[in-house]
């Protein structure tokens, strides 16, 4: 099954996946394999079109993520049955983003049929996840409704919302989705480096998305080239004012954590302080004087502050749309309540993209699902020194892992079906 689809797959344009997998997938016992995506914002599944897809009409195109089957499968990261006899929904992970679910009959019930999803999955999720950027098909298929021009910038220059290894669980989200202006997060792993960043860009207009889109290429561009965190806000400020002359800023903050020592450090460029979340109930907010924001060259000189974590702390940044969203009645979110949700939602087990996927719901729905400004988190769980330590990303970030964790009761991998050839 697997050496069909993956030779198939080199010359295969996106629109042949669904009939490629039912024709390989039939090698392992898989007699329907529907392949399924989710939205920008987690709220629907889509299925992905196809010639040997839903010809009789029968198949829900498009099925909700809250309160249904599937949709429990995609938040918890959990293999759940289906409507029918031999039929399961398989979670769609390219590593930990999570990129939708697999409905899957097979005629086989035992521990090599979930092993064989598990590996069906993960080379789908590869394949779909190659043809990202080259598919209108995909680009398409994943948006309710269309996107604005600034929005089409950001999610193009924004790499994957999760990411994890032995060492760290990274999270990012951003809202309003089909609306963004000026807000960026940006992750890259450098080594034993992981950097974090995340701008909020002046304005809500097309203009702040130009503007935060240049600050990341500015900052990209400085720290492939070896720039240390002062530099590269230095970077950044001369790219904004050469070509807005002082008329556009970006706030900001650049840090980096090593992850064999624990240490954070960071610059703040005129930006809400980071929080640390310790022990699931201790925060902190990280202090640390702020220079100017980028752009302005108001000569406030940057400052590189550090901390020391402990493995299990979560560090949280974040832009002001998350906290200084209002009610109604002028009441903020505030960052109180905003600490207190991620607390809370971890402690109940779940994996850290489905708490931020809630979190946005939450601020969205505080806010009456309209938001006046970009409201963007980013989540870093420091898990120790180690990358071989695989199974608390497993843990952390819905992936099944080899004790079982993503697997939920009654599924194949739990019962003893015998062998097979």
């Amino acid at each position: 099954m697997l050496a069909g689809l993956l030779a198939a797959a080199h010359l295969m344009p996106i629109e042949m996946l669904p009939a490629k997998t039912a024709e390989h997938a039939r090698a392992a016992g898989f007699t329907e394999v529907l392949i399924y995506l989710v939205d920008l914002q987690g709220r629907t599944l889509s299925l992905l079109p196809g010639p040997s897809v839903a010809a009789d009409g029968e198949d829900e195109p498009r099925v909700g993520v809250e309160g249904t089957v599937p949709g429990r499968a995609y938040q918890h990261g959990r293999v759940l049955p289906g409507g029918g006899e031999g039929q399961w929904w398989q979670p769609l992970l390219d590593g930990t983003e999570r990129l939708g679910v697999l409905r899957v009959t097979t005629v086989h019930d035992d521990a090599r049929a979930r092993e064989d999803m598990d590996r069906l999955a993960a080379l789908l999720a590869l394949i779909i996840t190659g043809h990202q950027k080259s598919s209108d098909t995909l680009a398409k298929l994943v948006r309710a409704h269309p996107l604005n021009l600034a929005a089409e910038m950001q999610w193009n220059m924004m790499p994957a919302r999760s990411y994890a290894d032995g060492r760290v669980v990274i999270c990012a989200s951003m809202e309003p989705a089909y609306d963004i202006s000026g807000d960026i997060f940006e992750y890259a792993i450098d080594g034993p480096l992981i950097h974090l960043t995340i701008f909020d860009a002046m304005g809500h207009d097309t203009a702040a998305g130009l503007c935060g889109t240049l600050a990341l290429g500015a900052c990209r561009n400085s720290r492939r080239q070896g720039a240390d965190l002062i530099a590269k806000g230095e970077a950044i400020e001369a790219a904004l004012i050469d070509q807005y002359q002082r008329t556009r800023y970006v706030t900001g903050i650049l840090a980096t954590l090593d992850t064999r020592t624990g240490i954070l450090s960071w610059v703040n460029r005129g930006h809400h302080s980071p929080v640390v979340i310790r022990g699931n109930r201790w925060t902190s907010h990280l202090a640390c004087p702020p220079a100017h924001p980028m752009g302005t060259d108001l000569g406030i000189p940057s400052i590189v502050c550090r901390e020391q974590l402990e493995p299990g702390d979560r560090i949280v940044l974040y832009t002001d749309g998350i906290t200084e969203a209002r009610r109604a009645d002028d009441t903020e979110f505030g960052l109180e309540r905003f600490t207190r949700f991620l607390i809370r939602h971890h402690a109940d087990g779940l994996p850290v993209p489905e708490t931020l996927r809630r979190l946005t719901r939450a601020v969205l729905d505080y806010h009456d699902g309209r938001l006046q400004d970009d409201a963007t988190v980013l989540i870093c769980e420091w898990l120790g020194p180690t990358a071989e330590n695989t199974r608390p990303a497993a843990v952390l970030s819905g992936l099944p892992d080899p004790d079982g964790y993503g697997s939920a009761p009654g599924t194949p991998n739990e019962r003893d079906g015998g062998s097979r050839p």
